[in-house]
């Protein structure tokens, strides 16, 4: 917004200082002083032109101008654009340049009249008197200016009438001083700049003005600081910039510093503002300043609106909304969406998206240093009341989605939106994410424990479905932490069978094994039943990713006994779930399949989709392991649209992967390697490497089989990384398996055989009987290949009997084979 310090100099967008001494320009004041002192001329003399002039330094803007300047113009109707921001950002500047180009369109004047809304030690102007100044312009003796407001909106409407008059009206306060000023001419143009957004200003066309894109406030610094920035330069000048908020008057104030210190480098420069104390106070010269720009709009403010503007800055957030305000206020919330509103409307916040509002960095900055005017016990009451707020929502919220173990605070807010779906809590709590991580930084800095700890528990579900579990795991141990400090052992034990989930998505089993025992421990030294089921089949879901599926079983059978005991019907529906898992990676397939049926029913009933989702990819996997492609890959459709609508990336790109593998098996190659290269790209994009893993040794498969031998050898030998890194010893097994027929194929079955007997041990040590007979029938072929025939016999009947116990698609290929071997003559076994 344009900044008029001492009279005669202007800040435009580019923020540059100019003096416009030798410019006339209309003030209202001048009608006053010519009424009590007469000017000696008898015939005043019309003043046509009172542009400032156009602003050297002017930078950026072009979308805007060219709104301005490409209708503007003589038409049917008076033409009025209204360009309105926040202090600084650049209002003044932007209409000048647009009055200077548009000027020789309006021949008949070419008027600037300031209203001093915001103008420092000046009441703003009165629609009266500034009408006095317009008549004396057009050459008016002060002798017949009538008195009243409607006579003289009339004669100044009578002589513009006929006349192209282009009309600026800068730092308006309101559509009460504009409206007596407008001309009704239709070749007249009017430009008005405020600080409100001129809402009841009938006829105007609004732009609203924001801060300047990063590269052009860059430029405007550069040019403004006279440097020629070397690339070296340029992360600093985008941070000096950003530190600036990318608004115009701070650039300027900023660059001029620099201007005048030629010897400073841009890097070292903006590492001094980074570390100034008060940044506000760095961004001033003379009587031209951010704080100034921002006192003067605060001044306008009434008591209870410039209470609220404080109470923002106490927000750690990024934005909010009217719930949280009315929390943080105090107030109702049919109040807080009004008073929003108006702050809004005076360009103190921003409505980035409807109904969310958030403070410019600076405005943050400035709203942070008016809070050291209130009670420190008012600041602190004021942030318990919104870290009550979020806790009770988030609590609610999270009901939808796990089963916390704090309670709700027993004085709930007194409004709160609806959160009566999985839908509405979900949408509530990713649109509420930052505000809620900052909420839990701001608790724990204070040493707001409870808040700390509920907080983070509240957020656990949405953060293990969403991520980042790096951060997850951080917020989880530090609410651990943080319990087992204040002896509240129920907390520590929710908090740490959070962190080993988050620690399990990590891949770091070992490490979440450990705490999953430990809040099993806990649990059930409290007694606490539920705790204890959630802790045991938490715990089976490390087993099973680590390939320990004895254990795992065993596990999930034990939690889901204790669900069912506890009537616990959603902790029912999880843990048949992961134990039909377990049974599928056991080769119990038609046990795996009716687990995961009884889970899915059991979600269904419930109403939880997600559930559902994961019910129905577990499923898919079965079906296609039993042989049943048409099936499977019905129901990992039906999961993808579930995840897909739910949002969840994570279900959408292990279905992905499973769609894959059902048309990989059905021979629908291409397909299948789009489908594995989708799922690639999100759990990449998610940072899960399990499953990077296996998608990469699927997508191998496909290269594979489609002759691309050394494609497929890199995403084996990518998986095989991984699969080690996380310690997964199935996963290690399979893609030995798979990079043995590649080397059986290319180089030797030497090198192929060497590589299955491997895959063969994993297999074993894991008890997976489906990768064993893979292996087993690798071995076979190539032992025959090296003219082994006995022990590659031996082997081929051991994969046949594997397979044909699980009932595998496998099954017939490989005992066809073991008919052929065992008809070939010894001699024929090498050709």
């Amino acid at each position: 917004m344009d900044m008029q310090g001492a009279k005669g100099v202007q800040v435009g967008d580019d923020n540059t200082q100019h003096n416009t001494t030798n410019v006339t320009v209309v003030h209202a004041e001048q009608v006053v002083h010519a009424r009590i002192l007469p000017r000696p001329s008898p015939t005043p003399v019309a003043v046509m032109r009172t542009l400032p002039r156009d602003v050297a330094a002017f930078t950026g803007r072009e979308e805007e101008l060219e709104r301005l300047t490409r209708s503007s113009g003589p038409g049917e109707v008076i033409v009025i654009h209204t360009v309105d921001g926040m202090p600084g950002v650049g209002k003044t500047a932007l209409a000048t340049r647009a009055a200077n180009l548009l000027a020789p369109r309006f021949p008949d004047g070419q008027l600037f009249i300031r209203l001093h809304a915001h103008t420092d030690g000046q009441l703003p102007a009165d629609p009266s008197e500034a009408l006095a100044a317009l008549l004396a312009s057009r050459g008016v003796p002060p002798q017949l200016i009538p008195q009243g407001l409607d006579e003289r909106a009339a004669m100044w409407r009578d002589h513009a009438a006929d006349k192209k008059i282009l009309l600026v009206l800068d730092d308006a306060a309101d559509n009460t001083q504009i409206e007596p000023l407008l001309p009704a001419a239709p070749g007249c143009l009017v430009l008005v700049t405020s600080r409100r957004r001129l809402i009841a200003l009938d006829g105007a066309d609004p732009l609203p003005l924001d801060v300047l894109p990063p590269e052009q406030a860059a430029r405007l610094f550069t040019r403004l600081a006279r440097r020629t920035p070397a690339p070296p330069d340029a992360p600093a000048l985008t941070r000096a910039v950003l530190l600036c908020g990318h608004l115009p008057l701070a650039i300027a104030l900023l660059a001029g510093r620099l201007a005048h210190h030629p010897i400073w480098s841009i890097p070292e420069f903006t590492e001094e503002f980074a570390a100034a104390q008060d940044r506000l106070g760095e961004l001033e010269a003379s009587n031209r300043a951010v704080r100034t720009a921002f006192d003067l709009s605060y001044a306008d403010l009434p008591p209870t609106r410039q209470r609220l503007f404080r109470r923002l800055g106490l927000h750690p957030g990024t934005d909010t909304d009217a719930y949280a305000t009315a929390a943080l206020d105090n107030i109702p919330l049919h109040q807080a969406r009004r008073e929003l509103r108006a702050l809004y409307t005076d360009h103190l916040i921003d409505e980035p998206i409807p109904g969310r509002y958030r403070l410019h960095d600076l405005l943050r900055t400035y709203a942070q240093s008016l809070t050291t005017q209130d009670p420190s016990q008012d600041r602190a009451h004021t942030t318990i009341r919104l870290l009550d707020y979020y806790q009770h929502t988030a609590q609610r919220a999270d009901l939808h989605l796990a089963r916390p173990y704090t309670t709700p605070p027993t004085t709930p807010p007194v409004q709160m939106p609806d959160l009566n779906t999985h839908g509405q809590a979900l949408t509530w709590l990713r649109t509420e994410q930052p505000n809620l991580l900052a909420a839990i930084d701001h608790a724990a800095t204070h040493h707001h424990h409870a808040h700390t700890i509920a907080l983070t528990a509240a957020t656990a579900a949405l953060l293990r479905q969403d991520g980042p579990w790096y951060q997850a795991a951080d917020l989880h141990l530090r609410a651990a932490a943080t319990a087992h400090q204040h002896t509240n052992s129920l907390d520590e034990a929710g908090a740490l069978n959070d962190l080993g989930r988050a620690r399990r998505l990590l891949g770091q089993y070992a490490a979440a094994g450990d705490v999953h025992e430990e809040a099993l421990a806990l649990f059930r030294d409290l007694g606490h039943r539920h705790g204890e089921a959630d802790a045991l089949n938490e715990l089976g879901r490390v087993r099973y990713v680590s390939g320990q599926y004895a254990a795992a079983g065993d596990l999930h059978e034990q939690a889901l006994a204790l669900y069912r005991d506890l009537g616990q019907r959603h902790g029912q529906a999880s843990a048949l779930n992961d134990l039909g898992r377990v049974r599928y990676m056991s080769g119990q397939y038609a046990a795996a399949g009716d687990l995961h049926e009884q889970a899915l029913a059991l979600y269904r009933d419930l109403g939880q989709r997600h559930g559902q989702a994961n019910a129905l990819n577990a499923l898919g996997r079965a079906r296609c392991l039993s042989g049943q492609y048409a099936a499977a890959g019905d129901l990992h459709e039906q999961a993808l649209a579930l995840y897909r609508d739910l949002g969840q990336r994570h279900g959408q790109a292990s279905t992905l992967n499973a769609l894959g593998r059902v048309r990989y098996m059905s021979g629908q190659y291409a397909a299948a390697g789009d489908l594995q290269e989708e799922a690639l790209a999100l759990f990449r994009d998610l940072g899960i490497r399990l499953g990077q893993a296996n998608a990469l040794n699927a997508l191998g498969r496909v290269r594979y089989v489609s002759g691309q031998y050394v494609a497929a050898g890199d995403l084996y030998e990518q998986a095989l990384a991984l699969f080690r890194d996380v310690g997964d010893l199935n996963g290690e097994a399979e893609v030995l398996n798979s990079m043995g027929a590649l080397m059986a194929e290319t180089v030797g079955p030497g090198d192929g055989l060497a590589l299955y007997q491997q895959a063969l041990l994993l297999a074993r040590e894991v008890a997976t009987p489906l990768e064993e007979a893979g292996a087993l029938e690798g071995v076979a072929h190539c032992q025959r290949r090296i003219g082994d025939r006995e022990t590659a016999l031996v082997n081929l009947r051991e994969a046949v009997a594997i397979y044909q116990r699980l009932g595998v698609p496998e099954a017939k290929p490989a005992a066809d084979l073991l008919t052929s071997l065992e008809a070939e003559a010894p001699e024929d076994v090498t050709r």
